[in-house]
């Protein structure tokens, strides 16, 4: 039975040293906006909150005080009891596209987990 007002986590998010260390750099009200929005990432799938930008690497993404925030992420689906979802580091972006090496840095991140993992 699901109680009324629940909401079902579609993944965990875990945020890795640099994600964490770009949340706690930003202002209180900042921090607020930025970790309500992952909690709606991981409980609805809106774009808004949560965007694919390739095969393997996500964006959470704030719009607050007219500053795009964005935290790159990527999936870790091998345990079939719980997803989790690793935020590896934050940008603030300037432009709409996302930058090739922050995407890049944030898919080596991914290698060294799994690479890490199976050790």
């Amino acid at each position: 039975m699901i109680l009324a007002g629940t909401m079902i986590k579609r993944f965990e998010t875990k945020l890795l040293e640099e994600a964490f260390e770009f949340i706690e750099k930003q202002n209180l009200k900042t921090r607020k906006k930025l970790l309500q929005n992952i909690r709606r990432a991981e409980q609805q799938s809106d774009p808004k909150f949560f965007k694919k930008l390739n095969d393997d690497i996500w964006e959470f993404r704030t719009l607050y005080s007219g500053i795009q925030y964005r935290l790159l992420a990527f999936w870790d689906k091998e345990n079939k009891a719980k997803t989790l979802v690793f935020a590896t580091h934050g940008i603030v972006k300037k432009t709409s596209k996302v930058d090739k090496k922050e995407i890049d840095k944030a898919d080596k991140i991914r290698k060294k987990y799994f690479k890490n993992k199976e050790t």
